[in-house]
Formats: C-alpha cells, structure tokens, sequence
C-alpha cells in the first residue's frame, strides 16, 4: 500500500512545478497540466491499494465522462473581455458552471450504470 502522506507529496510536486513553469512558460505549464497525470496516477494507486479491477474501470470511466465537462470551467476565460468578467469574474463563473457540470456528471454516469444493469438483466433472461 502506497501511503497517503507519499501520494499527497508526488501530487503536491507537479502542482508545485507547473505553477512555478506557469510564470516562465505558461504554455509547457499549460500542457503539463493538461496531461491525465493526477488520473493516471489515481487510477494506478486507486488498483493498487483496493486490487478491484472493476471498481477501478468504472472509476475510469467517469474520469474519460468528467474530463470534457471539467473543461466548462475555462470557458469564462474566453469571454472575458467580451463580458468585462475581469480574473475574479471569470474565475467565479468557471466555478458555477463546474458545479453544474459536476451535476451533469453525476446524472450521465446514473443514466449509464443504469442502462448497463439493464442490459446485464436482459442477458441473464435470455440465457436461462
């Protein structure tokens, strides 16, 4: 088991790293962070710790699900000047919107966890 302390210290140094790059090149900061790293390194210490192999692809999922979602936060960003938001504006309407997307996530991964037990069931009848 990989400890707490040490998945929070491997976490807290690529934040650390692509904020202090973001100031010098914010562009390969830009990229850094949007690699799946902190996904990739959740789902590898998710299987390691639990050994549930099911589990940990339905937690997969839901991250390939919340991704383009998540990215309802940046577009405030976007229209800043546009809509004289200013960082603060921006910033607090990125967080609305991801608290909707957030419940947007929650309803697509019910819809299908539903329609998978659904289907499961249907096989299980024509099976027997």
């Amino acid at each position: 088991m990989i400890a707490p302390i040490m998945k929070v210290v491997l976490a807290a140094i690529i934040i650390v790293f692509a904020s202090w790059l973001s100031h010098k090149k914010p562009e390969a900061a830009g990229f850094i962070i949007a690699l799946p790293l902190m996904s990739i390194l959740a789902i590898l210490f998710s299987y390691m710790e639990y050994k549930d192999a099911d589990t940990t692809i339905t937690f997969a999922k839901s991250i390939l699900v919340a991704v383009p979602i998540s990215y309802l936060f940046f577009v405030p960003f976007f229209f800043t000047e546009r809509f004289h938001l200013g960082f603060w504006g921006s910033y607090i309407v990125g967080l609305l919107l991801l608290t909707g997307g957030f419940f947007l996530h929650q309803w697509v991964m019910k819809k299908r966890s539903t329609a998978i037990m659904k289907a499961g069931s249907r096989q299980r009848m024509t099976c027997s």
